[in-house]
Parts: structure tokens; C-alpha cells; sequence
């Protein structure tokens, strides 16, 4: 079969690779779509904290496909030595979810980890209390849109969005944030923050850590959550006031995808993909050919403002 495969720690490319074989619980799955990330590039790098893959092995981590007796489902997490990016992988049986009808593949795809790193940090990790108020930190990002999205969706009485890029920020407005901050480097990011939340907000999700969480820090109000999604800023470090921590009695709790349950990511999963299918959750995507996958991998290093969808049939 034809897969982007992985002869050294980088960038994939085109080539044959051996089938897949059915064994115990590990099942074949006819891949449709696949979305790709930031963390498939970093994974391929050989530098992500999860092991590496042994060489040769295909790319990817998620995608769509079907099983033999046509089911369709979303996988995450290949058994090693294939991943998603091929026409077919080997999946555990277990890590399958259902996928609704009425939402296409691509759309399915860029729903996977992306989706869930929106909505299970808002209601799971957080557990969102609808007329609550929401600071999305790294909104400009893909995974940043969904989550504001998801803040509404969940009934946030405001959200607003934070995030580097102005002409994003704007985009981000459309999309529902009812005020947006700009995170420049030089400026006062605390004043930044408090001439747009206007009264202190009760959750905070953060997808860049550094300075921008920071100062955000001080427009949290008693009692907020914070949860600590992604590193999108330079520095892996921040300062965090302990008088701050105790004035405000902040709890701060990191999240990770793999933490979830199963039944709780397949339950949020379904609900994502039947939001995106009733037009209420805009996943803003790019559908490829899986044979261009090298260039979309230079564009995914670059920065790119919607999910790169690859597709082994096209």
C-alpha cells in the first residue's frame, strides 16, 4: 500500500509500505481522512515527550476510516509500526468511536483531537457552569476557534478571546467572542486584559502559556479555573504568584486528551460531530490528497490557520 512513511525522524514521504495484519483486538481500518497537526509534526521530529516511533513506520496519530463491514469510525493512537497517513492501519478495536452520520470525513477528521482539546477542557476539566465567563487563551489558533465556539455552545455568558494575530482576532469575533485582547510582546498584557474582560471571568483556558497566562491571572476571578492546555509561547516557563494563588483560591489543572475516559472522549467526540453536522460548529479545514503530504508538512511547520486534511482516495 502507499502510506507517508517515516525513514528518518522529520518529514514523510510517499512510499510502499507493508500491509496491515488483523491480530488479537487490533483491526484493519480503510483510512478516509486524515487530519494533521502540530503534534504529528513534533511526534515525527523525534523531540515530543511520547517515545518516538521506531523507523520505518508510517505518520500520523488520527483519522477516519472504515472497518470491513462498512462501519465508519474515528481512530486515534495506530499500532506501531503504521499510523493514520496510509491507505489502511491497524487500530486496537477499543479505540474505536463511532462516527454520526451526516458529518463528512474531513470534517470528522479535523474534529478528532482538535475538537476534544476545545470542548473536554470546557466541560470536563473545567466543568463549565452555564451564565459562567470564559477566557480562551491562543484563540486565534485552530484548536482556539473551536474552543470558543465551544465556551457558547456550553452557554458562557461571555467569552473572550485572546490571541497575537489582529486579523484572526477579527475572524474569532465572527465565530462568537464577545470581546478579543491582543497579545503583543511589548505591551502591558495585565492592562490588555482588563480593559477588555471587564468583570473578572470564572474560567480560563490556555493554550500558550508563558507571560500571555501570566497576566491573565489577574483577571481571574475567586475561585476560577485554570486549565492548561497547550505551550504555544517560547518559554516552557512563567512566574506564578503564591499571594496571587491564595487571594484568589485559583485552581489551576492541567489537561491531556489521554487523561479522558474513552466513554468520555467517544460521548464528546459524537457530540462534536453532530454540532459540526447541524451547521452549529464551524471547523474550518483544507482537504489535500495524502500524495501531497510533504508540502502539507512544510505548511503545517509555517503555521497554517485551518486544519490540513489528507486524503487517501483523492
Amino acid at each position: 500500500m502507499y502510506a507517508a512513511v517515516l525513514h528518518e525522524y522529520g518529514a514523510p514521504r510517499i512510499d510502499r509500505f507493508d500491509e496491515p495484519q488483523p491480530t488479537g483486538d487490533a483491526v484493519v481500518v480503510d483510512v478516509t481522512a486524515v487530519a494533521l497537526s502540530q503534534f504529528d509534526v513534533v511526534h515525527a521530529s523525534g523531540q515530543h515527550v511520547i517515545k518516538p516511533p521506531v523507523l520505518p513506520a508510517v505518520a500520523g496519530n488520527e483519522g477516519i476510516g472504515r472497518l470491513q463491514d462498512g462501519r465508519r469510525v474515528y481512530f486515534a493512537g495506530p499500532l506501531a509500526p503504521y499510523g493514520s497517513m496510509a491507505e489502511r492501519t491497524l487500530v486496537r478495536s477499543s479505540n474505536l468511536i463511532d462516527v454520526p452520520d451526516g458529518v463528512d470525513d474531513e470534517t470528522a477528521a479535523a474534529l478528532g483531537n482538535s475538537g476534544l482539546a476545545a470542548w473536554l477542557p470546557l466541560s470536563w476539566r473545567a466543568q463549565l457552569v452555564p451564565g459562567e465567563s470564559v477566557l480562551i487563551i491562543g484563540a486565534t489558533g485552530i484548536v482556539g476557534r473551536l474552543a470558543v465556539q465551544a465556551a457558547k455552545l456550553l452557554g458562557a455568558s461571555s467569552v473572550i478571546a485572546a490571541g497575537r494575530d489582529p486579523a484572526a482576532l477579527e475572524r474569532v469575533r465572527e465565530l462568537g467572542a464577545d470581546a478579543v485582547v491582543a497579545l503583543h510582546e511589548e505591551s502591558d498584557l495585565i492592562r490588555a486584559y482588563n480593559s477588555s474582560v471587564g468583570a473578572p471571568v470564572n474560567v480560563i483556558v490556555d493554550y500558550v502559556w508563558g507571560r500571555a497566562l501570566e497576566a491573565a491571572l489577574h483577571a481571574a476571578d475567586t475561585g476560577a479555573r485554570i486549565v492548561q492546555v497547550g505551550r504555544a509561547a517560547a518559554s516552557a516557563d512563567m512566574q506564578l504568584s503564591a499571594d496571587m494563588m491564595r487571594a484568589k483560591s485559583l485552581n489551576i489543572l492541567g489537561y491531556a486528551t489521554y487523561h479522558v475516559p474513552h466513554a468520555v472522549r467517544a460521548a464528546a467526540y459524537q457530540h462534536l460531530a453532530n454540532l459540526a453536522a447541524d451547521g452549529r460548529l464551524i471547523v474550518e479545514l483544507e482537504r489535500l490528497p495524502l500524495s501531497e503530504v510533504e508540502q502539507a508538512w512544510s505548511r503545517q511547520r509555517a503555521g497554517v490557520r485551518s486544519r490540513l486534511v489528507l486524503m487517501p482516495g483523492l
